[in-house]
């Protein structure tokens, strides 16, 4: 399986983007797909998780301001943030676990995306 994420950029504190993260390989209904972020001199960090057909997860940090969703016809999967902070800026990772659990740590997946840079300006 291939990750490619994209959508990120620079956005000020409040505002909005999509980040997008599109599979190939193999279809990826029964995959678990995370979202997790890594700020500079930070340990990478849970995100969000949908899983188990439309179960989803989020870190106390993003809950109500983040939302996962995916398209499974199209292997991709979304991370749609709304009010921004600046603390929520970091290289945003994509992320596949075939056996479909609920992840909360980067060990239990098995595909990683490129990363996508977030930025929120104060």
């Amino acid at each position: 399986v291939q990750l490619q994420a994209s959508g990120g950029g620079l956005v000020q504190a409040g505002g909005s983007l999509r980040l997008s993260c599109a599979a190939s390989g193999r279809p990826f209904s029964r995959y678990s797909m995370g979202w997790f972020r890594q700020a500079p001199g930070k340990e990478r960090e849970f995100v969000a998780v949908s899983w188990n057909d439309d179960n989803t997860y989020y870190a106390d940090s993003v809950k109500g301001r983040f939302t996962i969703s995916r398209d499974n016809a199209k292997n991709t999967v979304y991370l749609q943030m709304n009010a921004l902070k600046p603390e929520d800026t970091a290289v945003y990772y994509c992320a596949a676990d075939s056996r479909g659990s609920l992840g909360l740590q980067p060990t239990m997946y098995d595909y990683w995306g490129q990363g996508t840079q977030v930025t929120v300006s104060s």
